[in-house]
């Protein structure tokens, strides 16, 4: 009697065991707490903005985001290549042997490509593969060629217009950066969405079935309306966070001319120390380098003094 009763309390414990362990497997990713990670896109406007010019602060994490290439041709009328890509930065000013200098002089930087866009010579740059074999395939054999020669580090994703679907999206995306980061090719990813439902469809998807590979997602919050407030910017950040559950969720701002989101004029960098606060806050990154020249990188230095600070 008395090793029956050791041998069912041996196995009621051995039960409660496996019931936790279950449970721990079943809970949903933990949030990513704050980070001192800065990002800056580069190149799209042609204006001659270079590495150098930007202020580099030693007591972050900084990114350098060339924007952009693309899988379309590169001369004369545009049209897609399935995953071919080409450069379509200011490569004159943002040459190899610049890239190569920023990473020499400053240690705490990282540089990556952008994907896709917006446009291509006027019309929209369109996702559209052939296939998702030949699009992989193509991708991953030009972009490796690019990210050696520039001396780049990860890629980012940024496709804003389709020509297929979102599992075929998720797809060729999820296979290329598998691809590239096995190869040791790239040590991050990143993706790019912003609020609208097409866009959100194509990377929800791809997030569902590859976002163990996704180690940053650069949320558009510029995208929302010119009259967001603080309130309604930390609602908006606590939805992107639910939707890409257990990622590292970036605030951001841009410093084009009359931009959307929440400015820092009306509280930008107030809503990121309340994100700080609250251990949210994944980075912050800025669209672009281009436009804040003319301003002397001003928000630039202020985002990276945020993100500095311990506490």
């Amino acid at each position: 009697m008395i090793a029956a009763r050791n041998l069912m309390a041996s196995f009621a414990v051995f039960s409660l065991f496996f019931l936790l362990l279950q449970a721990l497997l079943l809970l949903p990713p933990s949030a990513a707490s704050n980070s001192n990670l800065f990002r800056e896109y580069i190149g799209a406007l042609f204006n001659g903005v270079r590495f150098s010019d930007v202020p580099v602060d030693p007591g972050v994490q900084f990114h350098f985001i060339l924007a952009f290439a693309i899988d379309y041709t590169s001369v004369g009328s545009p049209s897609p290549t399935n995953g071919k890509f080409n450069i379509f930065w200011d490569s004159q000013n943002l040459s190899p042997a610049r890239a190569a200098a920023i990473k020499s002089s400053h240690p705490n930087v990282r540089l990556a490509v952008s994907l896709g866009g917006d446009t291509v010579g006027g019309r929209f740059a369109n996702f559209t593969p052939s296939s998702i074999d030949s699009w992989v395939d193509n991708a991953v054999a030009s972009l490796t060629g690019i990210i050696k020669q520039y001396h780049l580090d990860g890629i980012d994703v940024d496709y804003e217009h389709f020509e297929a679907d979102p599992d075929t999206f998720a797809e060729c995306v999820g296979r290329l950066v598998t691809r590239l980061k096995r190869s040791g090719v790239i040590s991050f990813a990143s993706i790019a969405p912003f609020d609208d439902d097409e866009v959100q469809r194509h990377y929800l998807a791809l997030w569902k079935k590859y976002g163990q590979v996704i180690d940053y997602v650069n949320f558009q919050f510029y995208a929302y309306d010119a009259r967001t407030t603080v309130s309604q910017f930390l609602s908006h950040f606590d939805q992107q966070k639910s939707n890409y559950r257990g990622g590292r969720i970036l605030a951001s701002i841009s410093t084009e001319k009359n931009p959307g989101g929440l400015s820092p004029q009306n509280g930008f960098f107030r809503a990121c120390r309340t994100l700080k606060k609250q251990d949210k806050l994944g980075g912050i990154f800025i669209w672009a380098a281009d436009s804040s020249k003319s301003d002397g990188f001003r928000y630039e230095k202020q985002a990276q003094s945020l993100l500095s600070v311990s506490s």
